[in-house]
């Protein structure tokens, strides 16, 4: 018969010898601890953490432990899926040993693959915001292209645009007094202009005063009356 407690009692006593600063024990009953896991540094110095709480249950080795990530740094939700299947994983491959050992070190290896791909992570980042650039230039240079459709939306729009426009200055300047009507327009818009000769005709009696000292007498008027082409008439056609 397996005795269950010796053997989490062995394992927990050489768990703590292996990771003597990253191992904290968080209760007796149930055996609770915790080891912390730190990737080596990658090319820029980034490292990445992962701090694991494992907890024996009554069967433990025949049944797989509990397990949690506890803490984290610098790791994506992925990344921490991809580290809980991998633990489910080696649990199940390791059922009837002690395996906190062998869980840590695969965590280990994995915090160490993360920090390789983020690398890659990076390129393929920056790979990313250049192509966007290049898009963003190219419909910057490209402009709109022209179709029936947004053509006519934007000849309706550019119409509307140009009446409100005409309708805004001509308020503008009739407020202004900026507005000048030519003789159609007033005598189309004041129809008293119509009669205003005749109507200063008959406030004045008919009697028009005229000062003859503005007209030349007609015998001092140099006329050669053989001249063929003379017509008094005319003349006084052209005085009127």
């Amino acid at each position: 018969m397996t005795d269950y407690a010796e053997e989490q009692r062995n394992e927990l006593e050489a768990i703590e010898s292996i990771y003597p600063d990253s191992f904290t024990v968080l209760s007796d009953d149930p055996t609770s601890f915790t080891i912390t896991v730190t990737s080596d540094a990658g090319e820029n110095g980034e490292i990445v953490e992962a701090t694991l709480k494992f907890t024996y249950i009554e069967k433990y080795p025949d049944e797989p432990p509990l397990w949690e990530i506890h803490s984290q740094d610098n790791l994506e939700d992925s990344d921490v899926e991809d580290i809980l299947t991998l633990l489910q994983q080696q649990a199940e491959e390791n059922l009837g040993m002690v395996m906190i050992f062998t869980l840590v070190t695969a965590v280990q290896e994995k915090l160490n693959e993360i920090v390789d791909l983020m690398k890659n992570r990076r390129e393929e980042e920056k790979r990313r915001k250049e192509e966007e650039a290049e898009e963003a230039e190219k419909v910057l240079f490209q402009g709109t292209v022209v179709t029936i459709e947004n053509f006519l939306l934007w000849k309706a729009r550019f119409e509307l645009e140009v009446t409100e426009l005409r309708k805004r200055r001509q308020k503008e300047e009739e407020q202004g007094g900026k507005l000048k009507l030519t003789g159609k327009q007033l005598f189309e818009t004041d129809h008293n202009l119509d009669t205003s000769d005749i109507q200063f005709l008959e406030e004045a009696g008919n009697n028009v005063e005229v000062d003859e000292s503005l007209f030349q007498d007609i015998e001092d008027l140099d006329l050669d009356e053989d001249d063929p082409d003379f017509d008094p008439l005319e003349m006084g056609s052209d005085e009127d």
